[in-house]
């Protein structure tokens, strides 16, 4: 009995989105068609298309998995840290391992917000983005009212220059083809955040 026998439609969509998340790691994601897809997974087109109905469905369910997955991650190292900058450094290191796990993610994301229309997939990055932006700020809110943070500091500026520099290692790391040592360097990006969000020790600025 063949494989596609065994696995079930709700399984069969799983290894769908799977299989896309993995090309996006090794070609570019605008060029990616069904029937690369249908090839890698061993299957048709037809059989594809029997679990979603469009291309556009393939999209949304993907980045609804990686959104899920993205903020479970990021929720989970920041679970039960009481100082709110040591649970920035968490979330920040989680998201980077994601990445290194996922390397065609990055590409992935900014290819749907790059559509010249609105799409399921791209309101959904557009949702995601601005879920992990209230999490940031509920932490730098805290921070802020601790005392720990720069008289004067905008924490909406302070909230996206986190997901910049991330941004910033991630293409830095496609440049490289080295998305793995996204990892190693991640530690001295955040020190770097840090430094420039947080009060100077012993002072007021």
């Amino acid at each position: 009995m063949s494989e596609r026998q065994h696995l079930s439609a709700e399984a069969r969509r799983e290894r769908t989105v799977e299989t896309v998340v993995a090309l996006c790691g090794e070609e570019e994601p605008a060029t990616l068609t069904t029937g690369r897809i249908a090839r890698r997974m061993g299957v048709t087109q037809g059989a594809l298309f029997r679990h979603f109905p469009s291309k556009d469905a393939i999209w949304e369910a993907v980045v609804t998995w990686v959104a899920g997955r993205v903020m479970a991650r990021v929720d989970a190292a920041a679970e039960g840290v009481d100082d709110p900058l040591a649970a920035l450094e968490a979330m920040y290191l989680a998201h980077a391992a994601f990445i290194a796990e996922h390397p065609g993610v990055p590409r992935l994301l900014m290819g749907q917000l790059q559509h010249p229309r609105p799409t399921p997939a791209s309101r959904t990055v557009r949702e995601l983005m601005e879920r992990y932006r209230q999490r940031l700020l509920s932490l730098l809110q805290r921070a802020r009212d601790e005392g720990r943070l720069r008289p004067g500091l905008d924490l909406d500026t302070a909230a996206t220059q986190f997901i910049g520099t991330l941004q910033g290692l991630v293409m830095q790391a496609l440049i490289a083809d080295d998305v793995a040592g996204i990892v190693e360097r991640a530690p001295a990006a955040f020190d770097l955040y840090r430094y420039g969000i947080c009060k100077a020790p012993g002072g007021d600025a």
